[in-house]
């Protein structure tokens, strides 16, 4: 049987419900999920991801809720299991990514919905491989998410496999996680070709590119739309276009 009252503690995974056909189910979720735009006021709020109102999550008495252990915190989830029915995922990659869309379509039985979201995702990346085959992006490119102080990603991050997506390589790729940079000039000698400011969730603008300039004045600056890095579920199926316009602008 379908589940009938669904929240989603995750803004990706709720753009996926959406997608799905599932918007009658949705009774709560984060005041971060933000798309579709056109929808989803109408979806109670329930807290933010790492905040959650478990009062109110409580008192929607959902069949089902979504999570994962990157946007949530684990104390919260864990208490919310004691009563509900959760899903739990870890997506780090795009098959990740995919396990995930197929296992929310078996949950929800929305199968064709989930297996045609991913069909067209992988082939929207095979065209995207074949553009980042060539050597214009073999560069090597520092990810910024934060400033004061400067946060960057690390190997086991899905922006770092989107990153290496458009053949990008990740300077600290060799990091997990979200390294603190405390001053840029210390990463001169690592090589940095390329830095991409994201809009999220630090939104960075035009005024810093010419401050991180002067810290790193060989690099190439660029700002960019953190949601085609970072969103997984159905939104990354948008991704491979805006990198390939992106791949223009690094060339």
């Amino acid at each position: 049987m379908q589940p009938q009252k669904i929240i989603s503690l995750v803004p990706s995974i709720t753009q996926l419900l959406f997608d799905l056909g599932l918007q009658e189910q949705i009774v709560g979720r984060t005041k971060f999920c933000i798309h579709p735009a056109d929808k989803i006021k109408n979806i109670p709020t329930i807290g933010g991801t790492k905040n959650l109102d478990l009062k109110k999550i409580i008192a929607l008495n959902p069949d089902l809720i979504f999570a994962t252990k990157e946007e949530n915190e684990k104390a919260q989830v864990e208490e919310l299991q004691n009563q509900f029915n959760i899903y739990i995922k870890d997506v780090c990659n795009l098959e990740d990514n995919y396990n995930m869309i197929s296992d929310i379509g078996k949950l929800t039985h929305t199968e064709t919905r989930a297996d045609a979201i991913i069909l067209k995702t992988k082939d929207n990346f095979k065209k995207l491989k074949e553009i980042s085959n060539k050597p214009v992006t073999n560069k090597r490119a520092l990810y910024l998410i934060w400033r004061k102080p400067y946060m960057t990603i690390g190997s086991d991050t899905f922006i770092h496999s989107m990153m290496e997506s458009i053949g990008l390589e990740n300077v600290f790729g060799n990091s997990i996680r979200y390294p603190v940079i405390d001053n840029l000039s210390l990463v001169k000698d690592m090589d940095i070709q390329l830095v991409l400011l994201s809009s999220e969730p630090y939104p960075f603008k035009e005024n810093h590119i010419a401050e991180i300039r002067i810290q790193l004045p060989a690099a190439k600056i660029l700002l960019v739309d953190g949601e085609y890095f970072s969103w997984y579920g159905s939104r990354i199926m948008e991704s491979p276009e805006y990198f390939e316009k992106l791949l223009q602008q690094i060339d």
